[in-house]
């Protein structure tokens, strides 16, 4: 019997998450349960999942969902704010983490998993974004087990030898090919970006996801932080991780091996298959996925991405090629650019204009410390809101 925490329990992962352990309940227990403002739905999964603890984001939330327990008669303990986060993170009563905060915000509890020697089941790819050599340090110092959700991650996981201990050479590993899916705009034409609304922006063809990754997977931001991460989870150079588009979304992820040889893994597109896989790790469990049928998906089909249409994807290569806190100036300009994009404060092709400013305007340094790391976080923030006032939005302004 394992005790999770589920941080983000109230995201689509977190969601995905408690209905993979409601399959199990011989094996797995909930320990605690957190969401930022999302105070009814985390009252709900208090009720069905009966948690030790509940953490908030706010002092008004915690008020809030303590009275909606009490009401259910509940003695589930509420908290708030980062280091309530942390507590229930790295308590002795938790075997495993599900670290599914979006976004920077979920990176302090995230690490401290990781420095308590917990399962950390990430999700979070921030966490390796902003701090990836100070976050893969803990991960070795404190003996935890470190497994990816990213549906891309997760299947490049499966793909490597069991023994695989992040070095690719050792491993015959020529090549980690991510794969794609080119997010709603990849067959619309470029011109016509400047239009695009947070609804069509939002609007995925094959997975149902938060606002914001959405709208990263739009740009294909999402993919470019995932080469990041990928670059700290399996130890590969930028030269040997390729984005592949594969809109049918069939093929997950593929290693390509010295021999010729490439291995793929494949299934229906449901977080719930990586979830489970990381819950039962070694073993294997049912997720709630129906089995892949390859006579009804019929073809697949792969192209290049194009940087013209895609320039959030060269970014992030270009972040990850500069080292230090480059990503963590990047990931923190996205995330305001995203937001402002979302309450149409600036227009969809701003978006990468608004990250490249950043990018060019803040020198970066060595990620030293999580000090250091967050005070870049701060700065870019900072430089992004700048740009963004600087800008007006496209359709807005063309209807004034």
């Amino acid at each position: 019997m394992q005790s999770i925490t589920i941080l983000g329990a109230t995201g689509s992962i977190g969601v995905s998450t408690l209905d993979v352990i409601a399959r199990h309940p011989d094996r797995y227990t909930v320990h605690a349960l957190s969401a930022h403002g999302r105070v009814d739905e985390l009252a709900a999964q208090c009720r069905q999942f009966r948690p030790k603890v509940a953490v908030v984001g706010s002092a008004e939330a915690a008020d809030r969902l303590a009275a909606l327990l009490r009401a259910m008669h509940l003695d589930t303990q509420v908290a708030w704010g980062e280091q309530a986060l942390c507590d229930i993170a790295s308590s002795g009563e938790v075997d495993a983490v599900m670290a599914a905060i979006v976004g920077a915000a979920g990176l302090a509890p995230t690490l401290a998993a990781a420095r308590a020697g917990k399962k950390v089941m990430l999700a979070n790819k921030e966490a390796l974004v902003m701090s990836g050599q100070l976050f893969m340090d803990a991960v070795e110092s404190s003996g935890a087990t470190l497994l990816p959700i990213d549906s891309e991650h997760n299947a490049i996981f499966q793909c490597l030898p069991s023994s695989y201990c992040r070095v690719p050479e050792a491993a015959g590993v020529t090549k980690i090919l991510l794969t794609a899916s080119g997010g709603p705009f990849l067959k619309r034409a470029v011109e016509t970006l400047d239009a695009v609304t947070p609804a069509e922006a939002c609007k995925h063809p094959k997975w149902v996801m938060g606002r914001k990754i959405s709208v990263d997977s739009a740009t294909m931001m999402n993919k470019g932080l995932e080469v990041i991460e990928a670059h700290w989870l399996f130890g590969a150079p930028a030269a040997q991780i390729e984005v592949v588009i594969h809109p049918q979304s069939v093929i997950h992820s593929m290693v390509s091996y010295a021999d010729g040889s490439v291995i793929a893994e494949l299934g229906n597109p449901d977080m719930r298959t990586p979830i489970a896989n990381a819950l039962a790790y070694p073993e294997r469990i049912a997720s709630g996925v129906a089995q892949l049928d390859l006579t009804q998906v019929g073809t697949l089909q792969f192209e290049k991405p194009d940087f013209n249409r895609f320039p959030c994807l060269a970014l992030a290569y270009d972040a990850l090629e500069a080292g230090g806190t480059a990503p963590a100036l990047l990931n923190a300009a996205n995330e305001v650019a995203v937001q402002a994009f979302l309450d149409e404060r600036i227009g969809f092709r701003q978006i990468d204009r608004v990250i490249a400013g950043v990018m060019d305007s803040l020198p970066h340094g060595p990620a030293s410390s999580i000090e250091a790391v967050m005070a870049q976080d701060a700065m870019a923030r900072a430089a992004a809101e700048r740009a963004i006032a600087a800008l007006g939005h496209p359709l807005k302004a063309a209807s004034a």
